[in-house]
C-alpha cells in the first residue's frame, strides 16, 4: 500500500470513516504523503524548501502521474509549502477515492438539506487499522524500518498521529520513532519538516 494510503486509514480509522484528526491535518499530511511517493519514486526531490523534478516519465499509480503532471506544469511554482498547500484541498477526496478504487473503502454520500458530503467508509475493519497496528509492531522491532516506512512515521508525527499509532506501545517504540525521522534522508526529513510546520500554521490559525 502507498505512503498517502497507509496515512489516510490512519488518520480515517473509524467505522464511519471519519477523520481523528483536525481537518488541516488531514489534508496537509496526505499532502505530504503524496509528495513523499514521488521521492521515494524517484520523480522529486526537495531541496532547501524547494520541489524539483528530476524524472518525468509517468509513475505507474495514476493519481502519482496527476501530480508530477501538476508539478511539471507549473515548474514556476517549486515551494515545497505552496505545494502542500495546493495538493492540501483535494488530497482527502483524490486518496479517497484510490483507496475506493482498490476496494479498501467504500464512498458514502450523504445529502443534508442543499449539501451533499462525501465519506469513504471501510469495507474490512481489520485492512483499515492494518497500517497503524503494523507500524506499531515496526518499532518494537531492533532493525530499522524501511525508508518508506520511516516517511510514513514521520508524517505521522509531523500531522499529529502519533498517539494512534502508540497508544499501546512501550517506552522502546516511543524513543526509536525519535530516531527514525531524524536518519531519513534529505529530502524527506525536509519534507517532513515543512508538512509539520504547514500542519502547525494551518492549525493556529484555525484553518478548515
Amino acid at each position: 500500500m502507498l505512503t498517502a494510503d497507509e496515512f489516510f486509514l490512519i488518520a480515517h480509522n473509524d467505522t464511519r470513516g471519519k477523520a481523528k484528526l483536525h481537518p488541516a491535518a488531514t489534508s496537509l499530511g496526505l499532502a505530504g504523503g503524496l509528495l513523499g511517493e514521488l521521492i521515494l519514486y524517484g520523480h522529486i526531490t526537495v531541496t532547501a524548501g524547494q520541489v524539483g523534478v528530476i524524472d518525468r516519465r509517468p509513475p505507474a499509480d495514476a493519481l502519482a502521474h496527476t501530480v508530477l503532471d501538476q508539478l511539471v506544469g507549473e515548474a514556476q511554482h517549486q515551494s515545497v509549502r505552496t505545494w502542500l498547500s495546493f495538493l492540501a484541498q483535494t488530497s482527502v477526496t483524490s486518496v479517497g477515492e484510490r483507496l475506493s478504487r482498490a476496494g479498501v473503502l467504500r464512498r458514502q454520500e450523504s445529502r443534508r438539506l442543499l449539501r451533499t458530503s462525501v465519506t469513504y467508509q471501510p469495507i474490512d475493519l481489520n485492512v483499515v487499522a492494518w497500517p497503524a497496528t503494523r507500524l506499531r509492531a515496526l518499532l518494537e522491532r531492533a532493525e530499522p524500518p524501511s525508508v518508506p516506512d520511516g516517511t510514513l512515521l514521520g508524517l505521522v508525527a509531523a500531522a499529529g498521529l502519533t498517539r494512534e499509532v502508540l497508544w499501546s506501545a512501550g517506552p522502546r517504540a516511543h524513543h526509536r520513532l525519535n530516531l527514525i525521522i531524524p536518519a531519513l534522508p534529505a529530502p524527506l526529513k525536509e519534507l517532513v519538516a515543512h508538512t509539520e510546520a504547514a500542519v502547525g500554521a494551518a492549525v493556529l490559525r484555525g484553518a478548515p
